[in-house]
């Protein structure tokens, strides 16, 4: 089973500011990423081909980087998810840009329903608050903030339940 999940927003400000904020992902003042919702992304080292790092149960090295403008990450786990998952910047006009996720991955396994019944449905969430956070970070605020679907916050307490059990 493929997957290939999109998701767009754009932005009024110029492609160095937007390019800016996926420059500083799992940094230390990282702007874009949601962390105050989820998962926070973090590195083995700073941003750049090589880096091995991820945010919640996903596992990624950076396959591609062109910064300030493009970054892919080669998908390493969890066992059944074979593909990437990248950001772009790209100019709309003279005055603004697109900031896009992009997710392509071949389900294999377990994955093909974990995906599907779970995992879809908090990945489309936190990208979208963090395409509000862009929003936020180059304009000052959200014209429209991004809304959790009904099934994110039981999916969002299973998994921290499941986190618990795990660790104990």
């Amino acid at each position: 089973m493929s997957v290939v999940n999109i998701h767009t927003r754009r932005l009024g400000g110029t492609e160095d500011e937007v390019g800016a904020l996926i420059d500083g992902l799992g940094g230390d003042h990282d702007r874009l990423w949601p962390g105050d919702r989820w998962p926070s992304v973090r590195f083995d080292r700073p941003l750049g081909v090589g880096a091995i790092g991820g945010h919640g149960v996903m596992r990624y090295t950076v396959e591609q980087y062109e910064p300030g403008r493009w970054v892919r990450f080669r998908i390493i786990g969890p066992r059944g998810f074979d593909g990437f998952h990248e950001f772009t910047v790209r100019p709309d006009g003279a005055d603004a840009v697109i900031l896009c996720h992009l997710i392509v991955v071949r389900l294999r396994g377990s994955s093909r329903l974990t995906w599907p019944l779970a995992l879809r449905w908090m990945h489309d969430a936190c990208v979208e608050d963090l395409l509000d956070r862009a929003e936020r970070a180059v304009t000052g605020s959200v014209r429209r903030p991004a809304g959790w679907s009904p099934a994110v916050r039981p999916l969002r307490a299973l998994a921290r339940l499941a986190i618990a059990i795990a660790a104990r």
